[in-house]
């Protein structure tokens, strides 16, 4: 297990940031449920002072080898619902592209800050709006694979309508390193909701994770949520699920507020 500096607690008391593989017991109870397969992710290095202004108050860049990180990360959502309720029906599985970055607060909970999330069906965007304040997007977008190869496509709705292509082959072999755990291991993320910083915290199995080859990247997605330096930059990073993996529930908790 990798390790970082524990983060401080008030009067001087720390505690371990969590750095395993394994997602931690939920803090409280799940109120939403999900399928996510087919992801692949694409990161680049960046410098913290260019992230840290970009993120909630109360929260920090988290950092690897010296660098924050952005990540451009496409995949499938499925069997969306409130629990204990059966998924909701008509939304069946739609494409999710987000750009996010990543914050440690002064609990030592490691975080994703979501920076847009575009997503091709319109209940579920509603409802992370209203539960959570996250910057989902309305977007016409999809996926294609044939073996190994996966593409996802997206555009969004209405405004200036920025959109990605994102194409990758995905290799065979296992990856399980200190940076792919702190680039996916994330147990929860943090958001900026009615005039407060929010912990949403979530659980999830494991990543499992090949190394990929990104055939083709043509993005507008980065730069529009603030990071128009990584703009034809080749990415720092590209792991994905393995071909035909069936995916996994991810369960998330309802928000608290943290500052």
């Amino acid at each position: 297990m990798s390790s970082v500096p524990p983060a401080k607690r008030g009067r001087g008391q720390t505690v371990p940031v969590i750095t395993e593989r394994h997602a931690p017991d939920l803090p409280g109870r799940a109120v939403i449920a999900q399928r996510w397969n087919r992801a692949i992710f694409v990161h680049w290095r960046i410098d913290p002072a260019e992230v840290a202004p970009l993120l909630p108050p109360g929260t920090r860049p988290d950092v690897h080898d010296g660098s924050a990180w952005v990540g451009l990360v496409p995949f499938v959502l499925s069997e969306f619902r409130f629990l204990p309720l059966p998924p909701v029906p008509f939304v069946g599985s739609f494409t999710e592209i987000n750009v996010r970055t990543y914050a440690v607060d002064d609990e030592g909970r490691r975080g994703v800050v979501f920076r847009t999330l575009e997503a091709e069906h319109l209940a579920p965007v509603l409802a992370a709006q209203a539960l959570f304040g996250l910057p989902y997007r309305w977007a016409r977008a999809g996926v294609r694979t044939d073996g190994a190869r996966i593409e996802y496509r997206s555009r969004r709705h209405g405004g200036r309508h920025p959109s990605t292509r994102v194409r990758a082959t995905l290799g065979t072999e296992t990856v399980d390193t200190p940076l792919s755990r702190f680039l996916t291991a994330r147990w929860g993320f943090h958001e900026r909701h009615l005039g407060r910083t929010i912990w949403a915290a979530n659980a999830h199995e494991p990543w499992p994770l090949v190394t990929a080859e990104l055939e083709a990247l043509d993005d507008d997605l980065v730069a529009d949520s603030g990071f128009p330096q990584l703009a034809g930059r080749t990415p720092d990073s590209v792991l994905a699920m393995p071909a035909g993996h069936p995916g996994f529930i991810t369960r998330f908790t309802g928000a608290h507020a943290i500052a």
